[in-house]
């Protein structure tokens, strides 16, 4: 049983997380991380203040999804989802604001690209 997990964690897992991690550098240092989660950050920002149950539905679907594209979709969109997380709790508004935003800058902050 160990020869069978080793070969399935050696032979697929493994360079399948190397073929979907290989091109976060570029996406990073070239700034396209950057305008991606700007864009979901903005997209997010703009539904709270137009239409709040935008978010609630936004949680709703994901919540709905089998459970491996939920594990995908946190994984992959990590803080945006951490943010509808927060923003689905039952905390006092004010601190939900300002953990949400708290995300935003600060996952924005980390995607900026490195000065030459």
């Amino acid at each position: 049983m160990d020869t069978f997990v080793s070969t399935i964690i050696d032979g697929i897992l493994i360079p399948a997380i190397g073929l979907v991690t290989a091109p976060i550098p570029f996406l990073a240092s070239s700034g396209i991380l950057l305008v991606g989660f700007g864009a979901l950050w903005l997209a997010f920002g703009i539904a709270l203040a137009r239409r709040p149950a935008r978010v609630d539905d936004a949680w709703r679907r994901l919540r709905s999804m089998p459970l491996p594209v939920q594990a995908l979709v946190w994984l992959l969109l990590l803080p945006v989802v951490a943010g509808l997380w927060v923003w689905q709790s039952s905390w006092p508004q004010a601190a939900r604001l300002v953990l949400v935003a708290g995300l935003a800058g600060w996952n924005l902050v980390m995607f900026l690209p490195a000065a030459s």
